[in-house]
């Protein structure tokens, strides 16, 4: 009922919300990517996106297809891998970024090993930032993790915004420095908390910096200070901090799927983890 082609389109355009950006990515021209998304329209009766010439968004039947395509795509890919004989296998390096250690990227990782029982999956859980270098260097095939603010490339995953947050009885007094958590650098979350202090030209010092997520956690939940973190993966025992502590907006951020430029027999390996975190999208959230 659902052309595989035009749920690649129309997940292309649901996580760039550009129908050019969709266009460039998928290699196809935009009155294609039109096409893709309107016969798309048509099978299910429904608008799937509100545009105008400045913006395009998803409807609430956009959302709810984000999760099904996802779903379809990934059966396809197991459907034709099966009775083409050629089911995924060889070593898949795969790099996730500690915000999703846990969420239940666990489970879906083993389903994945279950339905490819032939993929060696060598699993690498660090910042964000040494993921994307370790990937540039050729040392990992995937990567899920944040995206640099001037990196476009990517399969999205989660959109998110960036908040404080802190032990629930943490005060910060208003006459001394943000008393900071953070990891070491190159940090994403890191970069962006102190960049938005310094604009903001509120003074800081740094109280804790760990390499390990649970570090991080132990020392806010000591009440040792404040951290950026993702809004909807907040760890158990930590609260966002209050609006009226005057802390400065640390804007939105991407997860994101990069593939390596040098996968070669990893390739199909690649492509079905990609289908099976994709289609698992809804379930990267805090337990």
């Amino acid at each position: 009922m659902y052309d595989p082609s035009h749920l690649r389109t129309f997940l292309a355009v649901a996580q760039t919300l550009s129908f050019t950006q969709a266009a460039r990515r998928l290699g196809l021209r935009q009155s294609t990517v039109s096409q893709h998304v309107r016969r798309l329209e048509d099978a299910t009766g429904r608008p799937l996106f509100l545009r105008d010439t400045h913006s395009v968004e998803l409807t609430e039947d956009g959302e709810a297809m984000l999760g099904f395509a996802r779903r379809i795509l990934e059966v396809h890919e197991q459907a034709t891998a099966f009775f083409t004989g050629t089911r995924p296998r060889g070593r898949l390096r795969f790099g996730a970024s500690e915000d999703f250690v846990l969420t239940r990227l666990p489970e879906i990782l083993e389903g994945f090993r279950y339905e490819h029982p032939e993929v060696d999956l060598e699993l690498t859980v660090e910042l964000s930032g040494t993921l994307h270098e370790r990937l540039a260097a050729g040392r990992l095939d995937v990567v899920l993790a944040k995206r640099r603010p001037e990196d476009p490339r990517g399969e999205l995953v989660r959109h998110d915004k960036l908040v404080w947050i802190g032990a629930e009885r943490l005060r910060l007094d208003p006459d001394r420095p943000v008393p900071l958590i953070v990891y070491p650098p190159p940090g994403i979350t890191r970069a962006r908390a102190l960049e938005a202090l310094e604009k903001q030209g509120r003074p800081w010092r740094i109280t804790c910096t760990s390499g390990s997520l649970n570090g991080l956690i132990a020392a806010a939940r000591a009440g040792l200070g404040v951290m950026a973190h993702s809004r909807g993966l907040i760890p158990p025992g930590l609260v966002r901090i209050p609006e009226r502590a005057g802390l400065p907006d640390l804007g939105e951020v991407d997860f994101v799927l990069v593939h390596g430029e040098r996968l070669g027999p990893a390739h199909s390996a690649a492509r079905a983890l990609a289908a099976a975190i994709l289609a698992g999208g809804d379930r990267l959230h805090r337990r």
